[in-house]
């Protein structure tokens, strides 16, 4: 890790990383940071806790990229890596009434009635992902990759069957979804990806008008063609992004991060086993602590703004610092990179947002989490990682903050006799 200079801006290293480190060392210098993103782009950095969350609320700043200065002015690149956040027609890029019409399309299928009524299906899919990561155990002199047999499928799951996505499609759009998050990508990959991503979900949404189901893409259409001006053709494939992208990466991350740190902490799941703290509890510590998302972007002033005492230009890609501000002392105490599930936090983080664009799919990541977690280490209550954290290969990409792999040894499993 290289000094970080007050007078120069940060470049963040496309290829990701563990952030903590690097934020520590930026919170330094201040709650906002000015940084270098790929190609040179000029952008700023929100890294504080309270910070964040004045600039999340802003009325001042908006989500919609035609105020991107850069971008608006023709200076950014068709490949690059972050292109895709900004232009994706949809709920994360738009303000004002535009975001409220599109919120509203899909807000439905996310009350607290139709998550908690959706328990029993986690519920099922988790127990048979057990099964198949105890027989992938047994296949693999007890050691299997928890994320490739666990934490990815779950969620991939859940997501594909509210919105009627055929299985033929999950593996191609996981992995398209990683590439679009990617930062380190090649230019025409990022092109390549965006395109066949594109490609994929209209074949989705071509298989739904064919034969529409009970699922969210087909009362997505079913608005669509009832009232053609609520939502365009491009506005339904990028709200189909939006989710299949967050609706998967981020809860792959946080199971992943949740299951490190505990493996890392042993004293912790003891708590949580002893009856101190409870699922919920190891789910919020792990939002807050390992934030399933870095830096998000964009955000982008469109006025001179000063936050912090630090003034972010009007038209600046603006990063929202999630990790950061999740081990903030300020907002967290001098304990804040501590790991403690007993932690008062309700309200206490911003990993899922803050404001009108406050995450939609919130408490099904919560509910996948907490259902995934329990279930795991009451069945393998040995479960352990099989190599050295510090061995494990980090995520190619400063937005989503995680590991690629996660190799684990389950240890006996309490269903066989």
């Amino acid at each position: 890790m290289t000094a970080v200079s007050s007078d120069q801006p940060h470049r963040i290293d496309p290829s990701g990383g563990c952030p903590h480190a690097r934020n520590a060392l930026l919170r330094t210098h201040g709650a906002v940071a000015p940084v270098v993103l790929p190609d040179d782009v000029q952008g700023m950095l929100v890294l504080g806790h309270d910070a964040l969350k004045e600039f999340l609320g802003h009325s001042d700043v908006a989500k919609d990229a035609r105020h991107f200065t850069a971008l608006a002015e023709g200076r950014i690149p068709a490949g690059w890596p972050l292109r895709t956040f900004a232009t994706v027609r949809g709920m994360t890029t738009a303000d004002g009434e535009d975001h409220r019409r599109l919120r509203s399309l899909v807000s439905r299928a996310f009350t607290a009635r139709r998550i908690e009524a959706l328990r029993p299906r986690v519920e099922a899919l988790t127990d048979e992902l057990l099964d198949g990561l105890a027989s992938a155990a047994r296949d693999g002199d007890g050691v299997a990759d928890l994320r490739t047999h666990f934490a990815l499928p779950l969620p991939m799951g859940v997501i594909c069957e509210l919105f009627g996505v055929d299985a033929e499609f999950r593996d191609t759009l996981h992995r398209l979804s990683s590439e679009v998050v990617a930062t380190n990508i090649s230019p025409a990959r990022a092109v390549a990806a965006n395109q066949e991503m594109v490609s994929v979900l209209a074949q989705v949404v071509a298989a739904r008008v064919r034969e529409p189901g009970d699922d969210l893409t087909s009362a997505l259409l079913a608005a669509h063609e009832a009232d053609g001006d609520r939502l365009s053709r491009e506005e339904l494939i990028g709200t189909l992004i939006l989710f299949v992208v967050a609706g998967h990466e981020t809860t792959l991350n946080l199971i992943t991060n949740a299951v490190r740190a505990l493996c890392a902490h042993p004293e912790q799941l003891a708590l949580v086993r002893e009856g101190a703290a409870g699922w919920p509890d190891v789910v919020e510590e792990t939002l807050r602590w390992d934030s399933p998302v870095s830096y998000f972007p964009f955000r982008y002033p469109t006025r001179d703004l000063t936050v912090d005492g630090t003034q972010i230009p009007k038209g600046t890609p603006v990063l929202a610092g999630y990790s950061a501000a999740g081990r903030d002392p300020a907002a967290h105490g001098p304990d804040a990179d501590r790991f403690d599930v007993t932690r008062a936090l309700p309200g206490r983080h911003l990993s899922l947002g803050h404001g009108a664009h406050y995450c939609l799919g919130a408490p099904l990541a919560r509910l996948e989490a907490t259902v995934a977690l329990e279930r795991l280490f009451t069945r393998f209550p040995a479960l352990d990682l099989a190599v050295r954290e510090e061995e494990l290969p980090v995520n190619a990409s400063f937005v989503g903050n995680s590991v690629r792999e996660l190799p684990v040894r389950p240890g006996p499993d309490t269903h066989q006799g």
